[in-house]
């Protein structure tokens, strides 16, 4: 066990340090092609993410030339949760962020809620992705002489996992952080309403293994706000400020 143990924590602190000189930002535009999300007065939430996400990409690539974007999308395409999350993951992301629209319930039309909020991966999670990992990772044992193989890794014992429930405190941790600057950013550069930081069991970032937000960068059913990020101040602001908030993370 004691081998076991040493070998987990020699994978955590390669997972946990990566490689320096290639950072890799995931960068998610919510709905898209049949899926037209949330819809507003004169818009639709897929085109207002799109926007953002294209235009927060394109201050990184330009000013961080040592980070690697990778957009899920590009253009006006479906793509599915699972997938979102595999592209990041495929990808080895130290960071996926999710750009969305908000809406109040069944789209009232006038709300005059406003504001900006962006949510983590809620700690109830990592029971379960816990529980997954076991039963995914039991397939090795049908494989011959996987205790040598694996270096004592014992897919059934809770002790083997202590320090994957200590990533997902990490992921946790640096999830709030990041949240907590992009709505820091929004308030400041933006001159939005600070709705602020929250935790729900969102899908797309459950499927992800790194740190990730889902941002909500206002009311499409609020006209005012929606005007706002239609225009080109709104969507340079509101990417801006992302930007900002990813520039003080990185660092």
């Amino acid at each position: 066990m004691r081998r076991a143990l040493t070998y987990i924590f020699l994978v955590f602190s390669l997972l946990m340090t990566g490689n320096a000189s290639a950072y890799t930002l995931v960068i998610d535009a919510g709905h898209g092609g049949k899926d037209a999300g949330a819809l507003g007065f004169i818009s639709k939430e897929k085109d207002i993410n799109l926007a953002i996400a294209l235009e927060f990409g394109r201050l990184v690539e330009q000013n961080c030339p040592d980070v690697k974007v990778v957009y899920t999308r590009k253009t006006d395409t479906f793509i599915e949760l699972d997938e979102r999350a595999r592209i990041a993951n495929r990808n080895k992301a130290d960071l996926f962020v999710s750009i969305h629209t908000n809406s109040t319930a069944a789209g009232k039309a006038g709300t005059q809620a406003r504001g900006t909020e962006t949510y983590t991966l809620g700690m109830h999670n990592a029971a379960a992705n816990l529980a997954v990992a076991m039963r995914e990772n039991s397939v090795i044992m049908l494989e011959a002489n996987y205790e040598e193989k694996y270096e004592g890794f014992d897919p059934k014992s809770s002790e083997s996992y202590i320090i994957f429930e200590l990533m997902q405190d990490e992921y946790m941790k640096q999830s709030v952080k990041f949240a907590g600057l992009v709505q820091q950013q929004f308030a400041t550069h933006a001159g939005r309403v600070n709705r602020g930081v929250h935790q729900a069991g969102l899908l797309v970032l459950r499927a992800t293994s790194m740190p990730g937000v889902l941002v909500e960068v206002g009311f499409i059913n609020n006209k005012n706000e929606e005007q706002f990020l239609n225009t080109k101040d709104g969507i340079a602001k509101m990417s801006r400020s992302i930007f900002n908030a990813f520039k003080s993370y990185y660092k």
